[in-house]
């Protein structure tokens, strides 16, 4: 019957157009939602590939710290004064800042061949020691001895201290420190393609393993002479104790403690050559 044919395809049409318009509806609440959260993503597409977080090696962030006004050290011209050079190995440690604290009471520089684990818990310090005139180098980034590391290595230890320090003091060192003074010729290449002398002592007060300040005191004082260079630790308990002592027993047999790059001014020590001490004049 035509009416009733007529009536079903109406019925049926008005359904179908309810399902969609529900639809849209539907479609328009959802949009209007995320777009009120702000957190809408686009669908990857079929077959992509997620991008990992990162994929850059764990480092510390750059400091947004400005950086720090380098000041020059105290006056001291070698040439015509008897020196030595104060050297520091592996800190910041947890004495530094009583012992920046003695040298600048006593206006003395020293020279800090920093450890990156200690740079970076300690970067505040580091900065310090910059704005203090004392000099900063290079002890490696895990303290490994480079003999034992492939050229690669060892280049990699190195840089990224050297990239630390930069970004800390905008100041790149030029001196190294090689852990437990072992070095090779092939250490010696890597130094002199990155523009460090290896700069090793002539005294030392073995205060890793000796931690009695006054011990520390007698072993330097015996074994300083001019042009040597001391090696302590500003990470060991007895060391920095035994610092005022030592400047005083330095001076009182006319010697002035400074830093490596004072004790051999004019000159400046060679890239990837190893120093003990600085070249008599």
């Amino acid at each position: 019957m035509p009416f009733d044919t007529d009536s079903s395809v109406s019925m049926s049409t008005h359904r179908h157009l309810r399902k969609i318009l529900t639809g849209v509806a539907a479609a328009v609440t959802a949009a209007v939602a995320l777009g009120a959260c702000g957190s809408a993503q686009p669908a990857s597409a079929p077959g992509a590939k997620t991008p990992p977080a990162s994929s850059h090696v764990s480092r510390p962030a750059p400091s947004a710290t400005p950086l720090p006004t380098a000041q020059k050290p105290h006056p001291v011209d070698c040439q015509k004064t008897q020196c030595v050079a104060l050297t520091f190995d592996a800190g910041p440690g947890p004495d530094t800042t009583r012992l920046l604290d003695i040298l600048q009471a006593k206006r003395v520089n020293a020279t800090f061949f920093l450890l990156g684990k200690n740079v970076t818990r300690r970067p505040d310090l580091v900065r310090r020691e910059t704005t203090e005139g004392h000099e900063l180098a290079n002890h490696t980034w895990t303290h490994r001895l480079l003999t034992k590391a492939s050229a690669k290595e060892v280049r990699r230890e190195l840089v990224l201290l050297q990239e630390r320090v930069k970004e800390l003091t905008g100041r790149t060192p030029t001196l190294m420190r090689p852990p437990q003074g072992l070095t090779n010729p092939s250490v010696a290449e890597v130094c002199r393609s990155l523009g460090l002398a290896q700069i090793l002592w002539s005294v030392t007060a073995k205060d890793y393993r000796d931690h009695d300040p006054k011990v520390i005191t007698s072993r330097v004082l015996q074994g300083a002479r001019r042009n040597g260079i001391i090696l302590l630790h500003d990470v060991y308990p007895g060391t920095v104790p035994a610092v005022p002592g030592i400047i005083d027993g330095l001076r009182r047999r006319g010697l002035t403690p400074v830093t490596v790059s004072q004790l051999f001014a004019p000159h400046r020590p060679e890239p990837g050559q190893a120093y003990w001490n600085a070249p008599s004049a």
